[in-house]
């Protein structure tokens, strides 16, 4: 995997000291990172929908960030419907109407609805085995020690009973997973779908709960398929460690119904 191919954003950032900041079993790209210093200096300077932004350029000197990496996060800011970039006028702050993610989806989610449960589950499954795919194909060696530190995370909370360190590896490992996809799609979308999931988490019905030692397993599972670089291996592992996530849902809610 040493010769996987890497983004223009990534063979620029390590140009010009924009690696993504690694934390014992958290890793987050330079580009989200940045991506959330706009939105930090877009109420620091109090604009408004429809106001123009500092340009990229500007961007890149105030944040201390190479203008590639700018632009990554600028085209994250505009996925997600938080900046408006319009050819030939500038950046913008948008409306937030087509904002892509929890906080759209969190006007119809309804977090103790099972069928809305189940239905995130479907589409975790589809983004999920996809990323894995492509992670697969993709995966830097570095990103490959941040999935493998996950699971030693999860592994590790597992047998000390720890279950903040557990939930910490477990959003490690599936985060880390899309980050390697090198598609800033799924990594929106994995991370708003599990922050969907866990508004579930916390009206108390959670997953992963009597077969915590198998998705252990079933990590390092996925780990090995995408180290390997065995894209339908790596698919098909994420389908089984999902499946039977989803099946401690149905557990937990029949032991709820039934007693």
């Amino acid at each position: 995997m040493d010769d996987a191919p890497v983004t223009n954003a990534r063979a620029d950032s390590a140009a010009a000291g924009d690696a993504g900041h690694e934390i014992p079993g958290i890793y987050r790209p330079r580009y989200e990172l940045v991506a959330e210093q706009i939105l930090q200096l877009i109420g620091e300077l109090a604009l408004q929908p429809g106001d123009r932004m500092p340009t990229e350029n500007h961007l890149a000197s105030r944040l201390g960030a190479s203008r590639t990496v700018v632009r990554e996060a600028v085209k994250i800011l505009s996925a997600t419907g938080r900046v408006s970039a319009q050819k030939g006028r500038g950046l913008y702050v948008a409306d937030g109407e087509s904002m892509l993610g929890a906080r759209r989806w969190g006007g119809f989610f309804v977090p103790t609805n099972l069928d809305h449960i189940f239905m995130l589950f479907e589409f975790r499954r589809l983004q999920e085995m996809q990323a894995g795919r492509l992670a697969a194909k993709r995966a830097s060696p570095s990103e490959l020690r941040v999935i493998e530190a996950a699971v030693q995370t999860c592994r590790h909370g597992f047998n000390s009973g720890n279950n903040a360190e557990f939930d910490q590896g477990d959003d490690a490992f599936h985060l880390g997973v899309a980050a390697a996809s090198h598609n800033f799609f799924l990594v929106s979308a994995v991370r708003e779908a599990r922050m969907l999931q866990r508004q579930a988490s916390v009206i108390g019905l959670r997953g992963v709960g009597g077969h915590a030692d198998a998705a252990v397993d079933e990590h390092e599972a996925i780990y090995r398929a995408i180290r390997d670089g065995d894209p339908e291996t790596a698919a098909h592992a994420t389908s089984v460690h999902l499946d039977n996530t989803l099946e401690d849902y149905r557990r937990e809610v029949q032991r709820r119904v039934f007693g």
